[in-house]
């Protein structure tokens, strides 16, 4: 197998040839079709995640085809197109396993971060932590629902049910998140970087009903707002621009420290919450809905062996909607 590895952190990726891996008990192992490239593998990239196992291969967007099975594995057979996420692995154990919260649990393993992803020709996975993925829908277009759909859909449904729904910064998983609270009948107001008006244009191309800048204030007050952008200053932001028991939702894993901000901007029962992770049972809500959702994935493809060109271009904005990577 090829794969592109991060062997030094804030280095770029390596090119690198590694003997095929067979999956263990409870295992598979899939060539890779398509990987998405995540704000996240930007995160591990840059050393701004702890305690990664380097070298590793990023990546947690994953779509293949099964090409062997380990023993114990039961449900997937040979040649299924699967997908792998960036859950990889929980204890079952621990208090937040047993309360059905086995995103926070206590003792995880995540593709491309703490295992091997799928920036590369082949993976291995945790069978447990596969979805079926069906024939429906092409694999470079459900690359990116492995994790900008799903961490989207678990932050919208935190978000709450208020019609009026903001989404600062908008990207990979704000371009899904927006075609899919249209679908449940919400208002979406765009806030993208101050003067960017091609992406405001996109979001308009989406049916959003507003799109401005992160220093602008929405026309209306907001329901809630889901902040996917990294930028901790957006948080007074967005809280300013809820109405009173409005929430405020942070999707990112990483995120610059949060300034302080006048206690008259919580009040009123405004709420700051987060979102960490997913679970088993958010992939199968989201991906048994997603085809009846119409959603269009605006992406943009780049050769396994340029993941480091695919990267500079995430973190420069040099794209709308997703990177996703081809072997």
């Amino acid at each position: 197998m090829h794969a592109m590895m991060l062997k030094k952190l804030k280095k770029p990726l390596e090119w690198v040839e590694l003997p095929d891996q067979e999956p263990d008990t409870g295992e598979i192992r899939v060539k890779v079709s398509a990987c998405g490239v995540c704000r996240t593998d930007l995160h591990v990239v840059d050393g701004e995640l702890p305690d990664p196992k380097v070298p590793i291969i990023p990546g947690h967007e994953i779509v293949g085809r099964i090409d062997a099975i380990g023993t114990g594995v039961d449900g997937l057979h040979m040649g299924e197109r699967v997908g792998i996420p960036w859950l990889g692995h929980t204890c079952g154990v621990c208090p937040y396993c047993l309360r059905h919260q086995e995103n926070l649990c206590d003792h995880p393993i995540f593709t491309g971060y703490t295992r091997n992803g799928g920036f590369a020709t082949a993976a291995v996975a945790d069978a447990r932590f596969a979805f079926p993925l069906g024939d429906v829908g092409s694999d470079v277009e459900l690359a990116p629902l492995l994790c900008a759909g799903l961490i989207g859909w678990r932050s919208l449904a935190i978000a709450g049910e208020g019609k009026k729904l903001g989404l600062y910064g908008f990207g990979a998983a704000a371009h899904i998140v927006a075609q899919i609270a249209k679908w449940q009948g919400k208002s979406v107001f765009a806030f993208t970087r101050p003067g960017d008006i091609a992406t405001q244009k996109f979001a308009r191309s989406l049916g959003v009903v507003w799109a401005g800048g992160s220093d602008e204030m929405p026309p209306e007050p907001l329901d809630a707002a889901i902040i996917y952008a990294t930028v901790g200053g957006l948080v007074p932001l967005a809280l300013k621009a809820v109405c009173k028991g409005g929430r405020v939702v942070c999707a990112g894993i990483h995120m610059s420290d949060i300034p302080s901000f006048a206690y008259a901007l919580l009040w009123e029962e405004r709420q700051l919450v987060s979102v960490a992770n997913l679970t088993r049972q958010d992939g199968i809500d989201f991906l048994g809905q997603a085809p009846q959702m119409g959603i269009v994935v605006k992406t943009t493809s780049y050769p396994l062996q340029k993941a480091n060109e695919a990267l500079a271009d995430l973190r420069a904005g040099r794209f709308e909607g997703a990177a996703v990577l081809m072997p």
